[in-house]
């Protein structure tokens, strides 16, 4: 055998994409039919594949499934970071945090759907991730803001309350956007809606840790 060190092999373009096209029909699937009511043969069949040659791609339900909340979690914490948020105040960097995530339900409303199910059902598949990815990202956010607090630059709330308010208000447009949109009379909800709940969540967020919107 030769010495030189062989290099992994890359993925190919067409096969990526495949994987892709999987991942985005299993989402849906999911967040419709709960994981135990998707099955691979009707995910499969979402894509034009047939169930073995899915396999070739996912070995299992579970591993498809697993890859689905990693793709949603991925997303939220690439984009989600507070101290990556552009603006040069609090207020700014907040409003921005605010409106990302209500920006993601508005695309991801079906990956925001299935992370939702996982964790009521006790967060079985996410225990790790959510250890090793999440909290990380969750304790540095918290860090800043009690930063802010410490200079006198917001009142002295508890940031981790804070956190855990904005997830809820801003998700709640993705996992009961059914129940907004009749409330709404609409049939869906559209691109004005959720400017008009950005508005909202941010004037009573804001507001609410003593800081003020630059539009306000």
């Amino acid at each position: 055998m030769s010495n030189v060190e062989r290099k992994p092999r890359k993925r190919s373009a067409a096969r990526e994409a495949q994987e892709q096209r999987i991942l985005e029909a299993a989402e849906i699937a999911f967040a419709e039919l709960g994981f135990n009511g998707a099955s691979l043969e009707g995910i499969a069949e979402r894509v034009g594949l047939s169930k073995q040659n899915m396999l070739y791609y996912f070995p299992s339900k579970e591993s498809l499934y697993r890859h689905v909340l990693k793709n949603i979690l991925d997303l939220w914490i690439e984009h989600m970071a507070l101290m990556e948020q552009e603006g040069d105040t609090p207020a700014a960097m907040l409003e921005n945090y605010i409106r990302g995530k209500l920006e993601i339900s508005r695309t991801r409303p079906h990956g925001s759907k299935v992370f939702a199910n996982e964790v009521i059902s006790g967060a079985e598949h996410l225990q790790d991730y959510l250890r090793h990815n999440l909290l990380p990202q969750l304790d540095a956010d918290v860090a800043l803001v009690r930063r802010w607090i410490d200079q006198g630059q917001m009142d002295p709330i508890d940031p981790e309350h804070l956190f855990f308010s904005i997830w809820a208000s801003t998700q709640t447009y993705a996992d009961f956007a059914a129940q907004i949109s009749l409330a709404l009379g609409k049939a869906s909800l559209d691109q004005d809606d959720f400017q008009r709940a950005g508005d909202f969540l941010t004037h009573v967020l804001l507001k609410g840790t003593g800081l003020q919107r630059t539009a306000d």
